[in-house]
């Protein structure tokens, strides 16, 4: 849980590390009859290492002691990298749905899918939503990782310029076509050279958000499976998502592809950027740094019905750990009461196990964000949904094509009939892959 950072770009971070082999046995922890040791690997700041810390100590299994490693800042990946080649992984290690996809194929993981469906109590599959369960199973039903926390995907808006504007402010049952109309009225305005900044759109991940026009309008999206996928196609709906966004582009209203959003939160909040697509990570952030402008954030445009896109990350255990029921023990009080008592002091994402997002949304609400407790929990009871890209081993393929064919045609550079030449040759990566 970051604040500043996407919980999505933390999977990429470990994705690449994904073709160092862990095996063998680790030497943390005792035996199954002894004390064991548990150890954690976190990629949060000093600041929420240490609430998780402090929450951690209300674990009160004699025979388990939990250890957390630090990891040096910013440099979580270097770290795991060198541990999986080691084969030291700790016993718990936060990771992307990509990271814990990838492992689990290649057998470098625990299986959780019997133990978290079949288990007694509370913490079971049904305790957790239903889309992110689902995508962290494999093609064949195994979980090498459980579900953590959640991003849901939206529009930042700038509440004051919208009313400067005359506009109607975003709320959910919007439009694709309302949202580019409130763009190009609010381009060229009070300093904002573009009215709508959608990273999300024009990026790398760009083909999968634009398949949330196509669900919307009753097509298809991108992929059938961003986990283990068949086909991905651009269907007539698709193609008019597409031919809208272009055109959007062309007139100035939408930022193009290649524009640095790096800055993007810091002139979204000095009033410079009207809207951008982004997550509900970016609420925290705002809250402590509060912004001048009267700000909200509102679900995704729809077509007909509403869609959205499933993000999250999670923990992995390595399948050497020492001791699978103590450190299943651990995940368990990570997600049912960890997580509760470090999320209100910064609200950056919903847990994944349901039951746990009470204290989440409370402390939003009590922050005055009424607008991201809207559409947090519409986001998560959207039923149409798409990941957020490609989990596969090949994905940085499917990034290169992007390069080469998306954002060109979302430039102007290559015709829009160019998307069928885009699918055929990402439909030809999935079935060498297959």
């Amino acid at each position: 849980m970051r604040r500043s950072r996407v919980i999505g770009t933390a999977a990429l971070a470990c994705a690449g590390l994904l073709t160092a082999t862990a095996c063998g046995g680790s030497d943390d922890g005792g035996g199954a009859d002894g004390p064991v040791t548990v150890t954690i690997m976190t990629w949060e700041s000093p600041e929420t290492n240490a609430a998780i810390d402090k929450a951690l100590k209300g674990f009160s299994d004699p025979n388990i002691t939990v250890k957390r490693l630090d990891t040096a800042g910013g440099g979580y990946g270097d770290k795991l990298a060198s541990l999986t080649q080691a084969k030291k992984l700790p016993d718990i290690f936060w990771c992307g749905n990509d990271t814990e996809q990838q492992y689990t194929s290649q057998g470098l993981l625990v299986d959780w899918s019997k133990r978290v469906t079949e288990g007694e109590g509370e913490f079971k599959a049904a305790s957790f939503v239903p889309s992110a369960f689902e995508n962290w199973k494999t093609a064949d039903g195994q979980m090498g990782g459980l579900p953590a926390l959640l991003n849901t995907y939206g529009v930042w808006y700038n509440a004051d310029a919208f009313a400067a504007a005359g506009i109607p402010v975003p709320k959910a049952g919007w439009t694709w076509d309302e949202m580019y109309a409130a763009a190009g009225k609010l381009a060229g305005k009070n300093g904002a050279k573009f009215g709508l900044v959608a990273d999300n759109l024009t990026a790398g991940d760009g083909p999968f958000t634009m398949g949330l026009y196509s669900l919307s309008a009753g097509g298809a999206a991108f992929t059938d499976n961003v986990n283990h996928p068949t086909k991905a196609e651009a269907d007539e709906k698709y193609v008019e998502g597409v031919t809208k966004l272009a055109a959007a582009i062309k007139s100035g209203a939408v930022a193009p592809p290649g524009y640095d959003v790096s800055n993007a939160p810091a002139l979204f909040s000095s009033g410079k950027v009207p809207m951008m697509f982004g997550g509900q990570w970016l609420a925290a952030g705002f809250q402590t740094d509060k912004p001048k402008i009267k700000y909200g954030f509102a679900p995704f445009p729809q077509v007909d019905t509403p869609a959205t896109l499933s993000d999250s990350i999670g923990y992995c255990t390595p399948s050497y750990t020492a001791n699978e029921d103590a450190t299943y023990k651990v995940i368990e009080y990570l997600s049912t009461k960890v997580w509760s008592a470090v999320l209100p002091a910064a609200p950056v994402a919903p847990p994944a196990y349901v039951p746990s997002q009470a204290s989440y949304f409370d402390a939003l609400t009590k922050a005055g964000q009424q607008t991201v407790t809207d559409t947090v929990k519409a986001g998560l009871a959207t039923e149409k949904t798409t990941g957020v890209r490609f989990t596969t081993q090949w994905a940085s393929q499917v990034v290169d094509l992007t390069t080469a064919y998306w954002q060109p045609i979302l430039n102007g550079k290559k015709p829009i009939s160019e998307l069928q030449t885009y699918v055929t040759k990402v439909n030809e990566l999935i079935k060498s892959a297959g």
